[in-house]
């Protein structure tokens, strides 16, 4: 109470007063002392972080062009948080079964490795699920990054906004689209991802509304990698004459037009996921003619984020963040920040 009232410049007796609800206080002193008291937290919020150091880890399955660009993103914040020393160890990989994550996220903690939390990219399998739940039981909270994970006690999901990202693809695809439709190509590095799983099925239900004539064909599960899209793209197209558009949620966008070249055909309108190193070449280049965007080094910031207000470093109960969607042309491409 003494603290209260130096930093609130009354006397004792007033915040006394305040604190307890009896009369005798004026509004402004009200208005004071809820200041005060603000201001403390905020303090002793500084001084809780200035006394920790927080290791986090991150468990994704991702191509390499797209976990490159999370890392980049994440430890171009960490520095943000000082006084806290906030660290990240990295488990990526380009593939891999549910058995070879149910392995990295087992490792998580064990052994005397300490860790504050995890930030995951992982399939929304039942397996990952009761993972993310022991990790949860030995004191570990998640946070699930991109793309969630259901029907499992992480503590919160940061990423895109993926619903409303399928409907802006299809909004797009029907401004764009004059011709009769034709086919409508549509790409995802894993059914098993809830994140590209839910552009595609709003992207489809959008489309069936807007387009009717349009033929959806479905590309999944090879992962995003050169290697296995483009004979993948190349068997689904095989009799197609007229290609309307395209829609690519899951990367590998080199080897689909790779595709296209060899049978001669030019959709009306590629769009795809992700301003990384290969789609803001392709972009400048006119070889694709937007990429929806989310900022990464937000996320990032707020993964971390609710890490710190799990452990109370930072006031506050960790809450999902949905980021919106950004339309990215050759015209508003923004700045890439240098890596840190």
């Amino acid at each position: 109470m003494h603290d209260i009232a130096e930093q609130a410049g009354l006397s004792d007796a007033t915040v006394d007063r305040v604190l307890h609800g009896r009369p005798g206080a004026s509004p402004r002193a009200v208005r004071a002392v809820e200041h005060a008291v603000a201001e403390l937290d905020r303090q002793a919020a500084a001084l809780r972080l200035g006394t920790r150091s927080v290791l986090l880890d991150v468990v994704m399955q991702a191509p390499a062009r797209f976990s490159d660009e999370v890392r980049a993103a994440l430890e171009g914040e960490l520095i943000a948080f000082r006084p806290a020393s906030v660290r990240a160890r990295f488990r990526l990989r380009e593939t891999g079964t549910v058995a070879d994550l149910l392995a990295d996220l087992d490792r998580v903690g064990r052994g005397g490795r300490t860790s504050h939390g995890v930030l995951l990219k992982a399939p929304d399998d039942p397996e990952v699920a009761a993972a993310v739940d022991a990790l949860a039981a030995r004191g570990v909270p998640v946070v699930t990054l991109v793309t969630d994970v259901s029907g499992c006690a992480r503590i919160a999901y940061v990423g895109l906004d993926n619903p409303a990202a399928g409907r802006t693809a299809a909004y797009l695809v029907r401004r764009w689209v004059r011709r009769p439709a034709g086919t409508v190509l549509v790409t995802l590095s894993r059914t098993s991802f809830t994140g590209e799983r839910e552009r595609i099925d709003a992207f489809a239900s959008q489309l069936a509304r807007d387009l009717p004539g349009a033929s959806v064909v479905e590309i999944a599960d090879a992962d995003g990698l050169d290697g296995t899209t483009e004979p993948a793209v190349a068997a689904a197209l095989a009799g197609v004459t007229r290609l309307a558009a395209v829609y690519s949620a899951g990367g590998g966008n080199r080897a689909i037009l790779r595709a296209f070249a060899a049978r001669d055909l030019r959709p009306d309108v590629f769009i795809a996921h992700d301003l990384d190193a290969d789609n803001t070449e392709l972009l400048r280049a006119g070889r694709v003619d937007v990429v929806l965007h989310h900022e990464l080094r937000a996320d990032a910031a707020s993964a971390v984020r609710q890490i710190l207000r799990h452990h109370g470093l930072l006031p506050g109960a960790p809450t999902s963040v949905a980021a919106g969607v950004q339309v990215i042309t050759p015209y508003n491409i923004p700045a890439r920040l240098p890596r840190s």
